[in-house]
């Protein structure tokens, strides 16, 4: 009989193949390793095999805890892969465990065995399509089913009162309308309530003692005891039989079940059944690579209120349920506050053979000082694709840096109905860069411990402690030795690296460095993948060169170590969400003009495999198309490996009429004259030379034209047409600030199309060219430069640079970004000037060479 209900499953199952991928799973937890429990876990592991069940086996030792079972269980509980759990009992540890404890850790959606308290109470108020029966008892309904006869209105006794058998079966038998009578060992009539019952099942636990001559005439009787006794003539000297004597019970009973063989099976199998109808159920609920979220849809005030006044009247959800929403597991969260969270580095290793979604990175063209809304661009686009298509969407922004809380271009993270709530919690919680500026303080403190020491012996004395009575040379300093002119002069190697030019060197390096230091280091941790990726790269970082033109890093200075050790959840992303409950990560902030300047690559990366094949991840750049974007796909992508799928460019009306030739930032009238028109259409030439910029890299690209109050349909369709005319995929109005996701909807519906195009993505260099090829493709084909103009300075950086091995390093320029060209003051398309590089330095941890023109300075950039 229990083959006739697996062969059922069976089908059911494959049915399920309409879902790629799918397959119900079932895990058995097992604590210990009793030979009775491996036997049952063996026949459901066969039985799930058979069916086409994904069953797994966890095997805890005896030595568990209690904390560590139950962490197990959470775990299960989360993973949306799994529809059913056991927990296998006896729990066979030497640490106590309260088993009612932890079978009600099992979520009860999941216990198909029906032993948690939630599943119990539902069976005897009942409800029996909303819980899970416990096994046994329910096989012994289906072997009742399948004698033919009804139990309704028939008189059942049930002897027996375990959790496992007894109470609910008799709950099952009652809401089957049965009349039920419970005995157990303390009944004093059994054999008269046994005689009068048409349908017998027992559960007692003691062999044999339902004798053949109480059984009534026909009745069915279904015996779910398994008990040894001894026989000799068995070779284990003893055999199993049930709680009814068998032998002169059936010839009494109009149908009696044989023990073994009996309701075993069929309990097994309707732990199968129970399996598959969890995953019918997660199926109704859940489409496989959909997540289970819940938006909110705002409804726009008028007037609108100022961003913290909707902040403040958006109440966000838990950070926990986000994370559940979009697939993180608790134990990859760490919850700080209600409204954010870290998410652990352990998600990404566990979903790194999922499929990526579609990645949209999201640039501007060149602004006046107020900005294009890139950032609430991002955020509108990311909300209309979630909460308004449906569709798996994460946005990744950049934390805003603490020169942007209080700035006329807004906090840096978004404005209006397209923000990231709490406010308060996005601008002024502790953040990262405080993290990196206390690192880059440790550095500084090693640097001047340094430059105190006069005598030689003081600082062999320093740099080599005792330890346990003996000093000895860590391996940084011995490498250091093997490159050493004298090979085997400890002394040698203090004279060579701290009393030559370093000496010197560090105490320049400390005054003109801290800046450039604290922004590599928020670089690395923008462009590591991985913790050990980050070590690699703080110890590659140079602090200075030695009189022999050697770089001196920071693991020979013994302090890589330590600064990995303090940025190590720095590494870690900020989930949070927008005003219409979008998940966002917030993480890290390297300038966009000593840096690539867009969030991390972990961040990106994390986000691609949670969103799924279906999904999109909508990321920023810093600055202009011929800025951020160059560098997002030239550094950035470089180093990450991703390619993106579709480019955004935010454009204003306000900023193309600067382009055409109206003075930037002054206020705009709500009507335009024709002269207006004239100007604005002036300016899309800058348009048009963005957009080329963003072809480059061989990707279609959309325009996105945000609409502010003043602007009026006849300039708005103006920019559209001209930036179609410049080649551009499409062309579209964005009102999402004062809409939110709703207002960013047809931006949306052309991400979708564009994604669909096939791109061929290249990079705009080879990395093996020399430096200043580099940088001379950049200026001539992002800018519009006739030729670059290095200053003897730069000369000899760039001479030393490949000297020491960073010439193939790609390149960061760095240049006013209200401008193409280094003038801030030069608007529109500037052509025929040179660009002049100053400085370079080179960012050897974070990977690149950063190089300066005569508009900005190290010093300015770090104030």
């Amino acid at each position: 009989m229990s083959r006739l209900v697996k062969e059922q499953l069976k089908k059911e199952v494959a049915a399920m193949n309409q879902f790629p991928g799918f397959r119900p799973g079932l895990v058995v937890l097992q604590v210990g390793d009793r030979d009775d429990s491996n036997l049952y876990i063996s026949m459901k592991l066969k039985a799930a095999a058979e069916i086409g069940i994904n069953a797994n086996h966890i095997r805890l030792p005896e030595t568990a805890t209690e904390d560590e079972v139950l962490q197990r269980i959470v775990a299960v509980n989360e993973n949306p892969a799994v529809h059913g759990l056991i927990v296998q009992l006896p729990l066979d540890s030497i640490n106590p465990m309260n088993t009612e404890k932890v079978t009600n850790a099992v979520a009860p959606e999941k216990d198909v065995d029906g032993l948690t308290s939630i599943n119990a109470g539902k069976l005897s108020r009942g409800d029996l399509g909303d819980c899970f029966i416990p096994c046994t008892p329910n096989g012994c309904m289906e072997l009742i089913s399948q004698t033919g006869v009804s139990v309704m209105g028939k008189n059942a006794v049930v002897i027996g009162r375990s959790k496992i058998v007894g109470a609910p079966m008799h709950d099952l038998l009652l809401w089957n309308h049965a009349t039920v009578t419970t005995c157990h060992s303390k009944t004093l009539d059994l054999a008269e309530q046994v005689g009068r019952a048409d349908i017998l099942v027992v559960g007692a636990g003691r062999a044999e003692m339902v004798k053949g001559e109480w059984v009534k005439e026909g009745a069915v009787v279904i015996d779910c005891g398994i008990n040894h006794i001894p026989d000799s003539s068995k070779a284990s000297g003893k055999r199993v039989v049930g709680d009814v004597h068998y032998p002169s019970a059936i010839e009494r009973a109009g149908y009696i079940t044989p023990v073994p063989g009996g309701v075993g099976p069929m309990t097994v199998a309707m732990l199968m059944k129970n399996t598959v109808e969890s995953a019918k159920r997660f199926l109704q609920k859940y489409t496989p690579g959909k997540w289970n979220i819940e938006y909110t849809k705002k409804n726009p005030l008028e007037p609108q209120p100022s961003d913290a006044e909707i902040s403040c009247s958006c109440q966000s959800k838990p950070i926990g349920q986000l994370a559940r929403e979009v697939g993180l597991f608790s134990e990859e969260v760490e919850p700080y506050g209600r409204s954010r969270a870290k998410i652990r580095l352990d998600a990404l290793k566990r979903m790194e053979k999922q499929p990526d979604g579609k990645y949209v990175v999201v640039t501007g063209i060149t602004s006046t000082p107020l900005g294009e809304g890139k950032c609430t661009t991002t955020l509108g686009l990311a909300q209309a694709l979630g909460a308004h298509l449906n569709i798996n969407t994460f946005a990744c922004v950049q934390e805003p840096s603490p020169g942007s809380f209080f700035g006329a271009r807004g906090i840096a993270v978004g404005g209006g109905y397209s923000q990231i709530i709490p406010l308060e919690e996005v601008c002024l919680r502790p953040c990262k860069g405080q993290i990196v500026f206390d690192m880059c303080v440790f550095v500084q403190f090693a640097f001047d411990m340094i430059s105190q020491v006069y005598i030689l012996q003081a600082l062999f004395d320093l740099l080599v402690p005792l330890k346990k009575g003996q000093r000895s040379v860590s391996p940084a300093q011995l490498n250091r030795l093997k490159v050493s002119h004298r090979k085997h002069s400890l002394y040698a190697f203090f004279d060579n690296v701290i009393r030559g030019d370093l000496f010197i060197s560090m105490v320049v390096c400390t005054v003109q460095d801290s800046g450039s230091l604290e922004n590599e280091i928020m670089a690395i941790l923008s462009l590591s993948s991985s913790e050990e990726e980050m070590q690699q790269r703080l110890a590659k970082i140079v602090v200075a060169t030695n009189k022999s033109g050697d770089p001196v890093t920071t693991e020979d200075l013994d302090v890589s170590g330590p600064l990995a050790m303090l940025l190590k959840d720095a590494l870690k992303p900020v989930l949070m969400q927008t005003v219409e409950g979008t998940p966002v990560f917030l993480h890290t902030s390297p300038l966009a003009d000593i840096a690539q300047g867009s969030p991390s690559i972990l961040a990106d990366k994390l986000a691609l495999k949670m969103v799924g094949s279906g999904g999109f991840v909508v990321t920023e750049s810093g600055h202009g198309a011929d800025i951020g974007l160059e560098k997002f796909f030239n550094i950035k992508c470089r180093y990450s490996g991703l390619r993106p799928d579709v480019v955004v460019i935010v454009a204003t009306v306000h900023s193309l009429k600067m382009h055409g030739g109206v003075q930037a930032g002054l206020p705009l009238p709500k009507e335009y004259s024709q002269e207006n028109l004239k100007q604005l259409e002036r300016g899309c030439c800058h348009l048009k030379r963005q957009v080329e910029n963003a072809q480059a890299f061989g990707l279609p690209v959309i325009v996105a034209v945000n609409k502010f109050s003043g602007d009026t349909e006849a300039e708005l369709e103006l920019v559209c047409g001209q930036a179609r005319q410049a080649g551009a995929f499409d062309a579209v109005q964005c009102t999402n600030w004062s809409e939110g996701g709703a207002g960013a909807l047809a931006l949306a519906e052309a991400v979708q199309r564009a994604a669909k195009q096939p791109g061929q993505f290249s990079f705009l260099y080879d990395t093996q060219i020399p430096a200043a090829d580099k940088l001379r493709t950049v200026a001539q084909k992002m800018y519009g430069a006739k030729d670059i103009a290095l200053s003897p300075k730069s000369k000899e950086k760039l001479a030393l640079y490949t000297k020491q091995g960073f010439g193939n390093l790609p390149v960061c320029i760095a240049k006013t970004h209200l401008s193409l060209s280094n003038d801030p003051m030069l608007k529109g398309v500037p052509t025929n000037f040179m660009l002049p590089i100053t400085d370079i330095k080179a960012n050897v941890g974070a990977g690149f060479l950063c190089c300066l023109t005569e508009s900005v300075s190290f010093i300015l950039l770090y104030l």
